[in-house]
């Protein structure tokens, strides 16, 4: 308990100087006198005492023990049996308490037993079966990821743990790690389920990939959102990253469907990408726009929840605004570079996302699932 004490007054030190920390306090161990007694079991073993005897006179002479319960009206007491006061607190006397012996003996305690009245910690509070002791603050002015990682450092180089012991940092802060684990592993879940989406949807992994590139688009505003705001991660600014995500994928997808399906019209690869992208033009910018005038009423006033829908709104906002501003010149451009597949594959996925069957090397090349006999007509051709 003294290590634990010591170590405990280190970190406080630490920590009062650290810029944000405020209503620093370390628990308090108070230190109470009382009483020791150390049975010599040899001794006790030789008049023949054991120890369990000798500890059960004492605990009863010193602390007491209910032997029966006494009704006075409507209550009940119990009925405590031990010394007088003067006897409890004298030590002498203590030392000369009388333990009964075989054969009718009496046996002074002092003679079996080391009698030392010592300072000891009102209460040892444990954590997983190990003692602890617990240094508590609160964080203002700056955020809590900061803070924390500034005293662990500063601990890290000042602290000089013995073997055994060891640190660890909870509360909110623990809270907040959590979250931000189970969310970024949320996250990665809804960007596979994205792509896995775009997969079935356009049967094209070069597709998919194109939509996709809205995602890091979308992350380059929110960063900069973060940046602007506080630089303050937070999990609703994590939130915001998942929710600008799929908004800045369905932009994408306005874009990517349009220019495959003027290219099944048989336009050609400038054309497909300069109609298709003044054609979707004003699509993208109607849906970024409706999303963000729903979240403007988020960034104003200091209503009650809004210190926690804010920074998801702020980082949403930013990412709708990069992803929405270089989807019209990103996407074209891959598109243009990468996203015209060779006309074989590209017929044949587009039978399969109208449920037909495609045979290669015939003039009609798209044959209905419904008939893969073929009707006489398709045979001839």
């Amino acid at each position: 308990m003294a290590a634990l004490r010591a170590k405990g007054q280190q970190v406080e030190q630490i920590m009062r100087g650290t810029q944000g920390i405020t209503d620093l306090l370390l628990e308090p161990l108070i230190d109470v006198p009382g009483v020791r007694i150390k049975v010599d079991r040899e001794e006790a073993s030789r008049l023949g005492l054991d120890v369990g005897d000798v500890l059960e006179t004492t605990e009863v002479a010193f602390g007491g023990t209910a032997v029966s319960r006494v009704v006075e009206g409507q209550r009940a007491f119990d009925l405590f049996v031990w010394f007088d006061e003067a006897s409890r607190k004298d030590s002498a006397s203590m030392r000369n308490l009388l333990i009964d012996a075989p054969a009718g003996r009496k046996i002074p305690l002092r003679l079996v037993a080391d009698v030392e009245v010592t300072n000891g910690p009102f209460m040892i509070n444990r954590e997983k079966m190990q003692r602890r002791i617990v240094v508590q603050a609160n964080v203002a002015g700056r955020d809590l990821n900061s803070v924390i990682q500034e005293v662990q450092g500063k601990i890290g180089k000042e602290v000089q743990l013995p073997t055994g012991y060891f640190i660890e940092y909870g509360g909110q802060f623990e809270s907040q790690q959590e979250a931000t684990r189970v969310l970024m592993l949320y996250g990665l879940v809804a960007v596979v389920g994205i792509f896995i989406m775009l997969y079935k949807a356009f049967n094209s992994s070069r597709a998919a990939l194109l939509v996709m590139a809205n995602l890091p688009l979308a992350l380059i505003g929110g960063v900069v959102a973060i940046f602007f705001t506080g630089r303050i991660m937070s999990v609703p600014s994590l939130l915001g990253f998942i929710s600008v995500f799929g908004i800045a994928a369905r932009n994408g997808i306005i874009l990517v469907s349009h220019y495959r399906q003027l290219r099944a019209e048989g336009e050609s690869k400038d054309q497909v990408i300069i109609e298709g992208s003044k054609n979707r033009l004003a699509p993208v910018l109607m849906t970024a726009a409706a999303a963000a005038l729903g979240l403007l009423p988020l960034l104003f006033g200091d209503a009650t929840g809004k210190e926690l829908e804010r920074p998801m709104a702020q980082v949403i906002l930013g990412g709708l605004f990069t992803s929405t501003l270089l989807n019209m010149i990103v996407v074209p451009t891959l598109f243009l570079k990468f996203g015209w597949e060779r006309e074989e594959v590209f017929q044949q996925q587009l039978a399969l996302e109208r449920g037909e069957l495609y045979r290669p090397g015939v003039s009609s090349s798209v044959v209905p699932v419904s008939n893969p006999a073929g009707s006489s007509q398709n045979r001839s051709a």
